[in-house]
C-alpha cells in the first residue's frame, strides 16, 4: 500500500481519473464533519455495531471498482482505518491501494482537537461539507 501525504493524495486524484477515491468513514462522519469532493462512501464499518466486516467491505469496493487494477485510495478520520481496510482490499486483489496518511482531521493536538496538526483539512485542501 502506497502512504500518501494529504498534497499528494489531491495530487493524485487530481491527475488520474481512474482512481476510485474511496471514505471509509461511517456515513454519518462522512456527511456531517466533511469529506474531499469526489469521494465515495463505503464505511469500514458503521453504527451501531462499529465493527468492521472485511468480506463486507471488500465486496462494496468491488461494486464501486472497475477492476480490481483500478487504482484505490483510501481516506478516514486520522489515517488509521484505511491501514486496515487498505489490507484487506489489498488481500482480495486490489493491486493499487493507497491511503492518505493523517486523514481528513489528522492527529490530535495536546487539547484532544483535530484539523489542528495534520490531514486533508489542516493542509487546506478542498472539502465539501453537508
Amino acid at each position: 500500500m502506497k502512504h500518501l501525504q494529504p498534497e499528494e493524495a489531491w495530487h493524485y486524484v487530481q491527475s488520474r481519473s481512474d482512481v476510485l477515491f474511496v471514505d471509509v468513514r461511517m456515513e454519518i462522519e462522512s456527511l456531517y464533519v466533511g469529506r474531499p469532493p469526489g469521494v465515495v462512501n463505503v464505511p469500514w464499518y458503521e453504527y451501531p455495531e462499529l465493527l468492521p466486516d472485511a468480506a463486507r467491505f471488500a465486496d462494496a469496493v468491488v461494486r464501486e471498482a472497475r477492476d480490481k487494477s483500478q487504482p484505490v485510495l483510501l481516506i478516514c478520520r486520522s489515517g488509521q482505518r484505511t491501514l486496515e481496510a487498505g489490507a484487506v482490499l489489498e488481500s482480495a486483489g486490489f493491486v493499487d491501494v493507497a491511503h492518505v496518511v493523517h486523514g481528513f482531521e489528522g492527529e490530535l493536538d495536546a487539547q484532544f482537537r483535530r484539523s489542528t496538526l495534520s490531514g486533508w483539512r489542516f493542509a487546506g485542501l478542498p472539502w465539501e461539507q453537508m
